[in-house]
């Protein structure tokens, strides 16, 4: 058992492994929402002074992230995020439409009405978004829909692997909003919800495909 003096608080330190996950997460989270658009660079000096630790949990994050996909590794040692290749592009933009339309179809007999309600209300924040012109909270939110949806399919390693592809795609994500230039939210979202009140299963597998690959196709093209 741990003694300390009377009186004295015990001090509890912030350990390597600590500091290097909350990093990741922090950097994961910026990563996948668009907060860093294609190209952008990232130093050790500067990852340990915005989050106030050392070289050996920045490095660590970096080294993580880089093994995900999310950050590209240079010849020369440049750590930036990705700038996809329209063949690049077309590969996830697949895996998308692969993972996704089974997750939702796993989901549907899950799709209780309390379940529609909150993915409608997810919708709303998404059109109030594109009103703003708010790109990282667009991707954001259109994220909470699609994970929301597919937690109800109970098939965390098939999300985990649409998490890592949405991880590899968030700086393009943010490319593709200015591209697309929105007014409105998706009306493949619309769909989607709709196929899940009707418990139409071929519908939703139709609406989760052309939601998750239209507008990757169109920036590849």
């Amino acid at each position: 058992m741990l003694i300390t003096p009377r009186n004295e608080p015990l001090r509890t330190e912030v350990t390597g492994t600590s500091a290097h996950d909350r990093v990741y997460r922090a950097l994961r989270t910026r990563i996948m929402h668009g907060e860093l658009e294609p190209g952008a660079a990232l130093t050790l000096r500067g990852i340990g002074k915005e989050y106030d630790v050392s070289m050996t949990p920045a490095r660590e994050a970096l080294r993580r992230l880089t093994a995900e996909g999310a950050l590209s590794l240079s010849a020369s040692g440049r750590v930036s995020t990705p700038e996809l290749s329209n063949e690049r592009i077309e590969e996830l933009a697949a895996l998308r439409a692969l993972i996704e339309t089974e997750l939702a179809t796993r989901a549907l007999p899950r799709a209780h009405l309390a379940l529609v309600e909150r993915l409608q209300t997810i919708n709303g924040r998404i059109s109030a978004a594109v009103a703003r012109k708010d790109a990282v909270a667009y991707i954001r939110s259109n994220l909470e829909f699609h994970r929301t949806l597919y937690l109800r399919a109970q098939a965390p390693a098939m999300l985990a692997m649409a998490e890592t592809v949405w991880l590899q795609l968030g700086p393009t994500m943010r490319a593709l909003y200015g591209k697309l230039r929105r007014t409105e939210g998706s009306v493949h979202h619309k769909m989607i919800l709709s196929a899940l009140r009707a418990g139409d299963e071929p519908g939703l597998r139709v609406a989760v495909r052309a939601d998750v690959t239209n507008g990757l196709r169109l920036l590849a093209s």
